[in-house]
């Protein structure tokens, strides 16, 4: 049970493809918006955000199947975890519980998400706000680019994660409470950020049936989109935010994405490592509401 000082309401169920998903929502007003966390996160990685839009919007914060609360089927088996199937649960959910299109937020490998739940599905994408972005560094494509111990160390890696007992010695050696806090204090520039509350969210789901099964089939993901394949295709404006301390998704090689039309904006947060939104609100929570209020003025809302 997570201890959470930041008051919200009572999280929600939705049943999707037989399976329950956990969601968060608050707001009675406004457009809608849906945030997406990132690699095993969960809705609580908004906690500091959602009441603040709620002031304006409808907000929505759901934890993509195989993360947070909700169900983790086996993968291959009952369930491919690709970013098609993660965005054809957003675009899902969007018809489904929220009734309507909306903006979306995405952080880290929940930006893909959503810029795929956008390319696939052009009707319920009004924007997409993408927070320091997964660059897929470790994708087949880009493996050619990296320095050759990365680029030979990385499908190794992943070929020994994929021998059972290895991968759950592996899993279990990263899910205990010192780990997850020295890997939050190299995302996090701002220590003080790295919290209790936020270790206890991050462990929270790792003892669930189908976690550590999950966690290797992501691992062991190569494939799919990259961000410079999906923003040509965006049948949406986008924004982009970037924490440029963030020592995972590099700010130089981030800032390359500015140049792809459908970016507005392109913005540096300065001193503020991979996830923005939990560790810099003060600063991410007033772009997000001044994007969403000019968007929707636009859109005539």
């Amino acid at each position: 049970m997570i201890q959470s000082t930041t008051k919200l309401p009572a999280t929600k169920t939705w049943t999707w493809q037989g399976f329950p998903i956990c969601y968060q929502t608050q707001g009675s007003a406004g457009p809608a918006v849906v945030l997406v966390h990132g690699f095993g996160a969960s809705w609580w990685h908004w906690r500091k955000n959602i009441p603040v839009l709620a002031e304006n919007c409808r907000v929505y914060a759901i934890d993509l199947i195989g993360f947070g609360a909700s169900a983790k089927p086996k993968p291959g088996e009952e369930i491919a975890y690709t970013f098609e199937t993660w965005g054809q649960q957003i675009a899902d959910f969007c018809r489904e519980v929220v009734g309507e299109g909306a903006f979306f937020v995405g952080n880290s490998v929940g930006c893909i998400v959503v810029m795929q739940a956008a390319v696939d599905n052009p009707d319920i994408a009004l924007g997409v706000a993408l927070l320091n972005c997964s660059l897929r560094l470790l994708h087949d494509r880009k493996r050619a680019t990296l320095p050759w111990y990365r680029s030979a160390g990385a499908p190794l890696l992943q070929r020994l994660l994929s021998i059972k007992p290895v991968g759950k010695f592996f899993f279990n050696q990263i899910a205990q409470p010192k780990t997850v806090r020295s890997i939050l204090l190299k995302a996090y520039a701002n220590s003080e950020a790295v919290t209790d509350e936020l270790v206890d969210i991050l462990m929270a789901p790792v003892s669930d049936p189908g976690a550590v099964a999950v966690f290797l089939a992501f691992t062991a993901y190569s494939t799919g989109p990259l961000p410079e394949d999906l923003l040509p295709l965006l049948p949406c404006p986008a924004i982009i935010l970037w924490g440029t301390a963030d020592p995972w998704e590099p700010f130089e090689l981030g800032k390359q994405l500015a140049n792809f039309p459908k970016v507005l904006k392109f913005i540096p947060l300065e001193g503020v490592g991979h996830c923005p939104q939990d560790e810099a609100p003060e600063l991410v929570n007033p772009i997000i509401q001044d994007w969403i209020g000019k968007m929707s003025s636009d859109l005539r809302f």
